[in-house]
């Protein structure tokens, strides 16, 4: 597992607990929102879809970062909302809650997403592109073979199309 990956997680277990913490300074202090506001909004999200083992491609990164505030905010939601039901709610239990289910989903793989699992969030090149060999004794719909390749018509053996 890369550095990067473990401060990664490690980073998102620690939000929870560092905007427990933020929670004893004084109302109304940046020093004590901005961390919560930003753990509620953003870290039980980015727990559930980031830590994938084997990183995310570009095209997957944005997915994640898109899906993280819908789905933390969701999560802040049934927290809230299961524990108004049980006439337990603080802030301090909420944040508590969701601090222990972001540690210990941050250890945990994450959810495969759509895009990390096909290929086709990044445009293909040379070296990315699977090499596939046309059918022996086909010849192409469109296009003629010439000594430097097929003709410009659109359509290339191996293309899929």
């Amino acid at each position: 597992m890369a550095l990067a990956h473990l401060r990664l997680r490690a980073g998102l277990a620690a939000s929870g607990w560092l905007a427990l913490g933020a929670t004893a300074l004084p109302g109304g202090s940046p020093l004590r929102w901005i961390p919560v506001l930003a753990f509620v909004a953003l870290a039980p999200g980015l727990a559930l879809l980031h830590p994938q083992p084997s990183g995310l491609r570009p095209g997957a990164r944005l997915e994640a970062l898109a899906l993280a505030a819908p789905v933390s905010l969701s999560l802040a939601t049934l927290a809230a909302t299961s524990l108004f039901l049980v006439r337990g709610f603080s802030t301090t239990a909420f944040l508590v809650s969701l601090a222990v289910f972001v540690t210990v989903v941050a250890a945990l793989p994450g959810v495969p997403l759509p895009a990390a699992t096909r290929g086709a969030v990044e445009r293909e090149t040379r070296r990315t592109r699977p090499r596939t060999r046309p059918l022996t004794g086909t010849r192409p719909l469109t296009g003629t073979r010439r000594a430097g390749g097929w003709a410009r018509a659109g359509r290339r053996p191996g293309d899929g199309r």
